[in-house]
C-alpha cells in the first residue's frame, strides 16, 4: 500500500472524563485529540434487529500510519470525517496486519452510535 491511498482525514475523538465532586467520574462530550490521513474501506453492510426495528449497519476498515497516537486507538474512540462530518465507531482495537507496524487496520460502523 502506498500513501496516495490515504485520500481522507479523519479527527479521532475521545470522550473527556472530569470529576464530578463526589469522588466518580462524569463522562463528557467527544473532543478531537489528534487528526491523521486514513483509508476508509467499505465492508458488506448488515441489518441487526434493535428494539425490533430494523437498523441498517454498514462496517468499514479505517486504516492509517502506526504511530504512537494512532496505536493508542480503542473501541472508546470515534472517528469523524473532516469534509463530510460521517461518525464512524470504532469497534475493535488497532490490528498490525503486515507485521511492520507501517499501517494499522480498524473496524469502525456507521448507522449506529455506541456509547462506550
Amino acid at each position: 500500500m502506498t500513501a496516495g491511498n490515504l485520500r481522507s482525514k479523519l479527527h479521532f475523538q475521545k470522550r473527556g472524563q472530569s470529576d464530578d465532586g463526589y469522588g466518580g467520574t462524569v463522562v463528557g462530550e467527544y473532543s478531537t485529540v489528534f487528526t491523521d490521513a486514513a483509508e476508509i474501506i467499505p465492508r458488506m453492510g448488515t441489518e441487526t434487529v434493535m428494539a425490533s426495528r430494523l437498523q441498517g449497519v454498514q462496517p468499514f476498515t479505517i486504516r492509517v500510519r502506526s504511530s504512537t497516537q494512532t496505536r493508542e486507538l480503542d473501541a472508546t474512540w470515534r472517528a469523524l470525517d473532516a469534509r463530510t462530518t460521517t461518525v464512524y465507531s470504532i469497534v475493535s482495537p488497532p490490528t498490525n496486519l503486515d507485521q511492520k507496524n507501517a499501517y494499522i487496520d480498524m473496524l469502525a460502523t456507521t448507522g449506529v452510535q455506541t456509547d462506550a
